[in-house]
């Protein structure tokens, strides 16, 4: 049996909504006509997906391992149509994928001086999809802000940038020339602890469950937005706080946590990196693609 991903792209909708409206309403299609689509998808595979009864919709233990698996599925099945359509274009394309406060011009100039009949196209990224990016096609290449999900994926390390707190231009703190994790002990931070495990470890908020809810956030905009309100804290890369400057906002130092960590990343399926069409290079340098990436990314930091 050969599945279909559309009933596949359905079958998330439903899973992801746990409402048979609400999904047809974000598919654009009539609810009947996508509970039959899931009826045979169900058929076609034997075995029921939701739970239906006058509670809602679960998925069963067979729904959720689809889901676990229909996800990268869907973005493997996105990225290779991009990737057809890319390579089926006269003039060559690479797309990079970069993270806020991470320059490439020197990467992007060294390179299209050695390419100039390649299209080089700039991505920008968030926490949220810096890897995403690079599995459902839209970029080739991304330098990425570890940790990252790494299962599928070359990792390159390129280098390390210290880290910072971003604090209320009132803060207690704000007119220290560094402070120490101890120091922010008691502080609120507007991200995943994990994210900071040195402040994880004497953090007051998550003695006694007493963490407060964090928003959802997106963006460094959002988060420094939510640190001038004094909604709490949060430990930013250097070179992104640097960025991102702005007057009721204070970057200090802190002394006791690690750096962060900036790799190249692309999908390990590639013959290559970052670019299959660039495997020859230009006279035939078979090595192209790897050297321009290596050496003036390099010097980002």
């Amino acid at each position: 049996m050969d599945l279909d991903l559309r009933k596949l792209r359905y079958f998330v909708a439903v899973a992801e909504e746990l409402h048979f409206a609400r999904a047809a309403e974000r598919l654009h299609i009539a609810q009947p006509v996508l509970s039959r689509q899931i009826r045979s998808l169900e058929h076609d595979l034997g075995t029921e997906l939701f739970d239906r009864d006058r509670r809602g919709t679960l998925l069963t233990p067979a729904g959720e391992q689809l889901l676990e698996d229909a996800l990268p599925l869907l973005a493997s099945a996105q990225a290779l149509t991009r990737r057809v359509k890319t390579a089926a274009r006269d003039t060559p394309e690479l797309t990079i994928g970069f993270m806020p406060g991470i320059t490439l011009t020197p990467a992007t100039v060294a390179f299209t001086g050695r390419h100039p009949g390649v299209n080089v196209r700039l991505l920008r990224t968030s926490w949220d999809d810096q890897v995403e990016v690079l599995r459902d096609g839209r970029a080739d290449v991304s330098v990425v802000r570890l940790p990252v999900d790494q299962e599928g994926l070359e990792v390159r390390p390129l280098f390390q940038e210290p880290r910072v707190v971003m604090v209320p231009a009132e803060h207690r703190l704000a007119g220290r020339s560094s402070v120490t994790v101890t120091d922010l002990a008691g502080e609120h931070l507007l991200q995943d602890p994990d994210a900071v495990p040195e402040w994880r470890d004497v953090a007051v908020e998550l003695r006694g469950r007493r963490r407060p809810d964090v928003p959802v956030v997106h963006q460094v905009e959002e988060k420094l937005e939510l640190v001038a309100a004094k909604a709490g804290v949060c430990v930013l890369p250097l070179s992104t706080a640097t960025f991102y400057t702005r007057p009721d906002v204070v970057a200090l130092p802190v002394e006791g946590i690690g750096p962060n960590e900036v790799a190249l990343a692309w999908t390990a399926s590639r013959r290559s990196p970052p670019h299959p069409r660039l495997r020859a290079g230009r006279g035939g340098d078979s090595d192209t693609a790897p050297s321009v990436t290596r050496a003036p990314l390099r010097r980002l930091g």
